[in-house]
């Protein structure tokens, strides 16, 4: 599996003990990050799948969202976070 935009491929040679997806995406000053772990999820596929899922819903959550001085608001932030905690 490659690595795309926004998820990069997590493997035995490139980690030593974390293998899956990395979701990371910035906007308007701010960073989001959520690692979605192979052994957890069920397999790469199954990762990468909520990994797509959580991406996509974050880029709406975060495209739609009001700016404050070229900012997200703090609301927006939160959502995004809990959106990310609450991926699996």
């Amino acid at each position: 599996m490659k690595s795309k935009r926004n998820l990069t491929r997590f493997t035995y040679e490139t980690t030593g003990a974390f293998e899956g997806w990395r979701l990371c995406i910035s906007r308007a000053g701010s960073t989001f990050t959520r690692y979605f772990p192979d052994r957890k999820l069920g397999g790469g596929k199954k990762s990468l799948a909520a990994a797509e899922l959580s991406l996509a819903q974050l880029k709406l959550l975060i495209e739609g969202a009001k700016r404050v001085n070229g900012k997200l608001s703090a609301t927006t932030i939160k959502k995004a976070e809990k959106l990310l905690v609450d991926a699996f």
